[in-house]
């Protein structure tokens, strides 16, 4: 029995030592050695300048080739935050070094788990379709502005230099609201039964705490687990949400979401029209779908400012309009 034992121990480490090593590794930024730090600082400090000056053209010449063959979106985002940020700088709120240079390639996603030192917390990036490198993520605040943003990059090591690799940008408050208060929010909208508020709060949340969507914590997938739960059951998903309104008519709500057009957290509609050519006409039908969702939902008129509801009709250009809940009778 002795022998036996012994062999079975010596079969289970070579199956230890058989086991290949992971293909990708996650050094946070409490992990890195000074050396490391100072040149991933200088990196995104030469990023930050031409951004801040929305020269697209510029921080183009610092990207990837694979990215800057098709920078319109990166670009974009770019000239649209700009203004936003003038006078302000970018401060550092985390960086993740990836190393990704044993991927054989092909792989449908890749993730990385990301210990912080002295803690049992592990931050998880799962990114798709990544190719072999190395590449660090930053998450960044654009802030000393009226707006502040959260600006996450991808930089790919390219030889001994750091290249833009992707670019994301959100902002740090809705409605003057940063996502903790929202998560609050939502969890008393949903002690007192009003799911609807609960979940689009959460979603509020959810949307302001994440700096990008490929990365979790024990925290964000806590705020997922609530909101999946809080829910309503009528949402839009697969299909349509059918809402009826006063005189019989009914009309499919096609999706839901928040957002501050106006400075202030408004609730988004869209639903199917049949026509949108007749603007008086649209206008009394996106009325009558204003007035229908709020006599069903009496609650949204406190979680919200307004309603912006957007007549959807194939082939046509959307029409839009947008009131607050005080003027909605």
């Amino acid at each position: 029995m002795a022998s036996a034992a012994c062999w079975l121990l010596v079969l289970v480490v070579m199956l230890l030592a058989a086991k290949p090593a992971s293909a990708v590794s996650c050094t946070t930024q409490s992990q890195m050695n000074n050396a490391q730090r100072a040149q991933y600082v200088q990196a995104l400090r030469a990023l930050e300048a031409p951004i801040l000056a929305g020269n697209t053209a510029a921080v183009r010449t610092m990207t990837i080739p694979a990215v800057a063959a098709s920078f319109d979106g990166i670009g974009q985002s770019i000239e649209s935050l700009s203004p936003q940020i003038q006078g302000g700088a970018f401060t550092i709120g985390g960086m993740y070094l990836l190393n990704a240079t044993d991927l054989k390639g092909g792989e449908e996603e890749t993730q990385f788990f990301c210990s912080v030192n002295g803690s049992s917390l592990v931050v998880t990036v799962t990114i798709p379709q990544l190719p072999p490198g190395t590449y660090l993520l930053a998450l960044l605040h654009a802030t000393g502005v009226e707006h502040p943003q959260q600006v996450s990059m991808i930089l790919q090591q390219d030889a001994s230099a750091w290249k833009l690799a992707g670019f994301f940008v959100r902002p740090m408050s809705l409605g003057g609201r940063e996502g903790v208060w929202y998560w609050t929010q939502a969890r008393q909208y949903g002690q007192k039964g009003e799911k609807w508020p609960a979940y689009f709060y959460y979603q509020t949340a959810a949307f302001l705490l994440a700096p990008v969507d490929f990365i979790s914590s024990p925290n964000l997938e806590k705020l997922q687990k609530e909101t999946q739960s809080a829910r309503p059951a009528d949402l839009p998903g697969t299909d349509p949400m059918k809402l009826a309104a006063a005189d019989g008519k009914s009309f499919e709500i096609t999706a839901l979401r928040t957002d501050n057009f106006s400075g202030q957290l408004d609730l988004v509609v869209n639903y199917k029209a049949a026509s949108v050519a007749d603007p008086v006409a649209t206008r009394t039908e996106i009325l009558e779908v204003m007035k229908a969702l709020l006599l069903v939902h009496p609650e949204l008129r406190k979680a919200f400012h307004g309603l912006w509801v957007y007549a959807v009709a194939p082939g046509q250009r959307q029409f839009a309009i947008e009131m607050p809940m005080e003027q909605i009778s």
